[in-house]
């Protein structure tokens, strides 16, 4: 479970190819940001979604949970990264220091300034008996600091300096029938913006980042959100988790639960991405490449083809892509060919009745994996109001990203002109509009593929109105893809992204 909470806390924390020139890695952070809240509400309140890509100020867990024994414990561990920022001072003569953006000492080393951050956890044991009277709040913060370190030849020195983050957690529990109770788990930044107006890279030194929380404990049970027991289906629909996704940790069990249906289990895990139950890291999988949408594959691949000045580059970037380029530059030949993929099973993995049945956690919803079951839903001919404006297939829109809370995608697309080629309709009741901008040459290519760029219908303005076209499609063309949700993968921003990274 340790792997997977790793991988949830470095996710996006660096992207290929790991420079510090490279546009990806001047816009990071997206997921489980816990910015100060009188920053993150100058537009007003925020609009808790079930996962973390939206900048907040606050994440919420509630779960259920079988009480096991009278005596029983609920184990929290709040996990994030602080941001630290790595400072290249250059020595003068004069024995004082000034900043410089990179420099090259005399054993050939070359030395950036960049962001790093710093793992922070707090964990609490607490009897579960208090959390149903009461509940407790506990600090969740971390410290200001400063280190220095000489660089070689008294050339200069590199200053690591971390700013205050302040933060509380409070852990509540309610009964709700003999032997079950509802868990909640709420982290809030409660650090203020020394500058209401300052940017974002600026009130980051302030925030929780890839907040996430792990639970466990003694004597307690935890109750699946994704495939629950029947009977406890509609407690589960009454939870209220905001910016972030629980689900079972640990390995899969060998037998159903206790009613012989439904997943139960010791551990939960609550990520800002979303992910399903038990998930496991692939063991063919030799290190993280803190890209975990990307096929380990092809990035090692993408790695190894980097010139000696791009490594060279990486490696002063910081010190977790330079042990990425010790590992991909050593790997054995049968370590690298273990990558290329593995069959787990032929059969579909879990009970299919599970998922879109009446004991689902959505009931009513269809299951988006299943043939059949998106009926009602017409992409290519659905519209949306936006402004008062049907939007639909065919219609065209100026692109107007969140001003806060934007990828890097979203950023480069930002006042540019596009096509909606369909609306979809997300698992989470989200809906987004894929697009295909105008002046992307390849822009036809791509809607033939079904290869667009996501965005929610306020972050559009509609540029007039246009009839839906034909379902079947330009002649020679296949129709646009029916799929009830977009084609993105699962824990990725849901706006500006396209399929693929470039």
């Amino acid at each position: 479970m340790s792997a997977v909470a790793d991988a949830v806390l470095y996710e996006g924390y660096l992207l290929y190819p790991y420079r510090r020139s490279s546009p990806k890695n001047r816009v990071r952070w997206q997921f489980g940001v816990l910015l100060p809240r009188d920053w993150v509400e100058q537009e007003g309140p925020v609009t808790p979604g079930i996962s973390g890509s939206a900048d907040s100020w606050y994440q919420q867990t509630e779960c259920l949970v079988r009480i096991r024994r009278e005596d029983a414990v609920v184990r929290v561990r709040v996990r994030y990264l602080q941001m630290q920022h790595k400072q290249v001072e250059a020595a003068d003569a004069d024995g004082t220091h000034h900043p410089v953006g990179s420099l090259r000492t005399d054993d050939g080393v070359t030395h950036l300034s960049f962001e790093e951050a710093v793992p922070r956890q707090t964990e609490v044991v607490l009897p579960l008996a208090e959390l149903l009277r009461d509940g407790r709040t506990v600090a969740a913060g971390a410290p200001a600091g400063t280190e220095a370190e000489p660089l070689a030849a008294g050339a200069g020195r590199t200053v690591r300096r971390r700013w205050e983050v302040r933060a509380a957690t409070t852990v509540v529990a309610e009964p709700l029938t003999p032997g079950l109770c509802r868990l909640r788990v709420r982290t809030e930044n409660t650090s203020g913006a020394p500058d209401p107006q300052a940017s974002r890279g600026e009130v980051l030194h302030r925030s929780l980042i890839a907040t996430h929380c792990l639970l466990g404990g003694e004597g307690v049970e935890f109750i699946s959100v994704i495939d629950p027991p029947s009977g406890l289906a509609e407690q589960v629909r009454d939870c209220r988790n905001a910016f972030t996704f629980p689900v079972l940790g640990g390995a899969p069990p060998k037998a159903p639960g206790d009613d012989g249906d439904g997943a139960t289990g010791d551990v939960m895990l609550s990520a800002p991405i979303i992910l399903p139950d038990h998930p496991q890291v692939a063991p063919e999988s030799p290190g993280d490449l803190h890209d975990a949408a990307e096929i380990d594959e092809i990035l090692t691949l993408r790695t190894m083809l980097l010139t000696d000045e791009e490594k060279a580059e990486a490696r002063a970037t910081d010190p977790r892509a330079a042990q990425i380029l010790d590992r991909v530059d050593t790997m054995p030949p049968e370590v690298f060919a273990r990558l290329h993929g593995t069959i787990r099973s032929l059969t579909p993995a879990g009970r299919p009745e599970a998922y879109g049945s009446p004991g689902s956690p959505i009931p009513g919803r269809p299951a988006w994996w299943q043939e059949g079951a998106d009926e009602g839903l017409s992409p290519a001919t659905d519209t949306v109001l936006v402004n008062g404006v049907p939007v639909g297939g065919g219609s065209r829109v100026q692109l107007r990203p969140r001003r806060r809370g934007a990828d890097a995608q979203d950023m480069f697309l930002d006042q540019r002109t596009a096509q909606v080629a369909a609306v979809f309709h997300d698992v989470d009741g989200s809906v987004h509009l894929a697009v295909t901008v105008d002046d992307d040459p390849a822009a036809e290519l791509h809607g033939w593929y079904g290869r667009f760029h996501y965005f929610q219908p306020d972050e559009v303005e509609p540029l007039g109105r246009a009839d839906a076209p034909d379902p079947a499609g330009p002649p020679g063309h296949p129709p646009p893809p029916q799929s009830p949700r977009p084609h993105h993968p699962a824990g990725e921003s849901e706006k500006g992204r396209s399929d693929g990274r470039s």
